[in-house]
């Protein structure tokens, strides 16, 4: 689907299937989300999916042009996919890439107006997010220090076979023949160190996962104490670390990166057992593994997110700086932080108190 990523089978079957002119704008709406809004190919995959389950629907009405899409239409394909069992947040998602599909359509001319402009969604029920209490967030962090040295799950060993792990830690860069004496000891060591300081980042900074895996070495500034990430639509933001991370980070680069370095490891700074650039997949099940040894909840990079974010504000951050810190376009997308610490207080007003 003009070359903008890979889609799932039954996306591409559906988006086949229709006419030649609506089949040319699926294709030039997901360019336009690519090079000019600069949305990832995450994002990308998912508006086309949602744009070619629209246009499909728009087809069995008899819609082969995209002038010929009107708001009923659109409307009537949001009352199908209600009726069909989709939650608030998937059909507010929808409606989202069908208002954002008629504006650039209206714009280029394709639809007399834009028929979607005044289309209401529903508004998603928000739950609030996992929060680790900070004892809890302490224990996971600390939890690389007494792990076994030896490589996670789905992580090869030296001169191993590489069972089933994502593509990035299954680089072709191998040892031959057997291991050298000492070699799965010193992997083992170099990914407790990664995994240590992956958890550190994680929770000491509040990044989102793709962005601590996209970190690259020149983007620490070990003096200043500081890392440079790269958000979601391409943007930049400094985020400060703390001690714990700085400790962590100079061990890791000391101590443990060169050991998984190989020549295909360029700059990254988190690398996988084979030493590719560490992917955001492993990344999760890095965090997943080591809460449930932690004996923690069900934990996820998102949620040290969540927890960084919450501590932040308990201990008497602005909020606009943890907007800033998070790299949230808007402060609404922050605000939520204030309602998790709202209820944790109510929930120990509640288990404290005499009279609650």
């Amino acid at each position: 689907m003009g070359g903008q990523g890979p889609t799932t089978s039954g996306t591409q079957a559906m988006h086949d299937a229709l006419s030649a002119p609506l089949r040319d704008a699926v294709d030039e709406f997901a360019g336009h989300l690519a090079s000019v809004r600069n949305r990832s190919a995450h994002t990308v995959r998912a508006y086309v999916a949602d744009l070619v389950s629209l246009l499909d629907h728009a087809g069995r009405m008899g819609c082969t042009e995209v002038a010929e899409l009107s708001l009923d239409t659109v409307r009537s394909w949001l009352a199908r996919q209600r009726t069909t069992g989709a939650a608030r947040t998937s059909l507010a998602r929808r409606a989202a890439t069908a208002r954002t599909f008629s504006a650039w359509a209206h714009r280029q001319g394709l639809l007399p107006t834009d028929v979607a402009a005044t289309l209401a969604s529903p508004r998603p029920r928000r739950t609030l997010p996992t929060v680790l209490r900070p004892e809890q967030a302490a224990l996971l962090v600390a939890r690389p220090g007494r792990r076994p040295a030896t490589p996670p799950a789905g992580e090869p060993t030296p001169g191993g076979p590489t069972p089933g792990g994502p593509a990035s830690d299954a680089d072709p860069a191998t040892t031959e023949g057997a291991p050298a004496t000492g070699a799965f000891e010193n992997t083992g060591e170099a990914v407790r160190l990664r995994d240590r300081v992956l958890l550190e980042l994680l929770y000491g900074t509040g990044v989102r996962v793709s962005e601590v895996c996209g970190i690259d070495t020149a983007d620490v500034d070990q003096d200043r104490r500081v890392v440079r990430v790269r958000g979601k639509g391409g943007r930049e933001r400094t985020v400060p670390y703390g001690l714990p991370a700085q400790r962590a980070l100079d061990d890791w680069l000391r101590h443990g990166r060169p050991v998984l370095a190989v020549s295909d490891s360029r700059d990254a700074l988190l690398l996988g057992a084979r030493g590719g650039r560490l992917h955001p997949t492993m990344a999760r099940r890095i965090v997943g593994d080591h809460a449930e040894a932690a004996g923690l909840p069900r934990t996820s990079p998102h949620a040290l997110r969540h927890t960084a974010a919450t501590h932040l504000l308990e201990g008497g951050a602005d909020l606009r700086a943890v907007q800033e810190l998070l790299g949230h376009s808007s402060l609404a997308s922050t605000q939520i932080y204030t309602h998790v610490s709202v209820e944790r207080l109510r929930a120990a007003y509640r288990q404290a108190h005499p009279r609650a």
